[in-house]
């Protein structure tokens, strides 16, 4: 901030942005947001790669609206009237909520509930919850403990694993999906 006061100078940075979200990367992102005069954002248009959209996302002076531009054949900017980019929230985008119903298919669930069961008879949660990770893993579906939890939670409404004998997990290989 001194070097552009004594100096008169402008300093200009560019920065990509983090994937997930749309905070520049690192502390050097951060402070050099917070002495910015001026942050823009340009990207591609999701439907045509040829064309950036500016827009604004903090400005200290005036605000402008948001434009496009594509370059031309004589490899000079050009401005592209009229255009009007998709909204999109803020922040990371949403994912559709994991559903182990929907998304593993019978035949993956019975693959691999008879995988884990044709190891051991019953299971103690952590246990179980290991094992299908493992064995769901091989037949496509890779799952953390967040998802596992909510699948263990699907088998046993299903009554396709059950928990009858003190705390331990059986398959129930004749199950209706």
């Amino acid at each position: 901030m001194q070097w552009t006061d004594d100096r008169q100078i402008h300093i200009h940075t560019i920065l990509h942005q983090n994937k997930g979200d749309e905070n520049a990367r690192g502390h050097i992102g951060t402070e050099l947001n917070n002495k910015a005069e001026t942050v823009l954002q340009v990207e591609k248009d999701k439907g045509n790669g040829d064309i950036s959209h500016v827009s604004a996302i903090h400005i200290r002076a005036m605000d402008f609206e948001p434009f496009a531009f594509r370059i031309n054949d004589k490899a000079l900017p050009e401005l592209i009237e009229g255009y009007k980019p998709e909204t999109k929230k803020p922040g990371r985008p949403e994912e559709e909520k994991f559903d182990p119903y929907r998304h593993i298919t019978e035949q993956q669930h019975r693959i691999a509930l008879e995988a884990v069961f044709g190891l051991k008879e019953e299971y103690g949660y952590k246990e179980l919850e290991d094992a299908l990770i493992k064995t769901y893993m091989s037949v496509g579906v890779k799952l953390n403990h967040k998802k596992a939890v909510s699948l263990i939670t699907m088998l046993r409404n299903k009554r396709m694993i059950v928990q009858e004998t003190g705390r331990k997990y059986t398959f129930m290989p004749d199950f209706h999906y």
